[in-house]
């Protein structure tokens, strides 16, 4: 009964007891093979799945099609954490929540993203002197655009230190503080910034 869910659930129903093939000769295309991944992976029940670059290589209708894949896997209570590079505005609205890292590792910007990016948007412009978003134009492009090196030293900011001087950071600290407490799975270090899960 499970196997039938996830067949549902990842859309894979019209290509039961199709041949998987050889890539790009006979058999699935590759967003079914993307898809067909995504299904195998669920088949073990996780209760977060690690998806890098699902949308690669794959054209807008293709990419939308895995996207809602990976939508319908979020709405069964799933938490799905994605790596996207250029996504178009489509897929980065599909996300619920962003982390947002400059070069070398550091967090610049973690949380909801909100309706058309209005919480990421809200967030940054709010920040002097970084330029506004205009209509239509892509918030994943505007945010990587906003947030360079060369924006820093222009603007004489660290959006390191502006995240973590920020409400959104005090947010998601008490929230990963309440997490620990309420399920235990964690130890810190000295440095109330670094969480180490086992």
């Amino acid at each position: 009964m499970f196997i039938e869910e996830v067949m549902e659930l990842v859309e894979l129903n019209p290509l039961r007891n199709s041949l998987v093939g050889l890539p790009g000769v006979s058999g699935l295309s590759t967003e079914q093979r993307k898809r067909l991944t995504i299904a195998v992976e669920l088949v073990a029940n996780p209760s977060i799945i690690f998806m890098d670059e699902p949308t690669s290589g794959l054209d807008a209708r293709a990419a939308a099609i895995v996207m809602r894949t990976v939508r319908n896997t979020v709405d069964t209570g799933r938490t799905v954490v994605c790596t996207i590079h250029q996504p178009s505005i489509d897929i980065f609205e599909a996300f619920d929540e962003l982390f947002l890292m400059k070069r070398g590792g550091q967090e610049i910007y973690v949380g909801p993203l909100g309706r058309h990016s209005s919480h990421l948007i809200k967030y940054f412009e709010s920040i002097e002197g970084v330029s506004k978003i205009k209509d239509g134009y892509n918030p994943a492009t505007w945010m990587l655009e906003v947030t360079t090196t060369a924006q820093e030293l222009s603007l004489g900011v660290d959006f390191t230190d502006l995240y973590q001087n920020s409400d959104l950071y005090r947010y998601a600290t008490v929230f990963v503080y309440e997490f620990i407490n309420y399920t235990g799975y964690c130890h810190l270090s000295l440095n109330p910034s670094q969480f180490f899960f086992y």
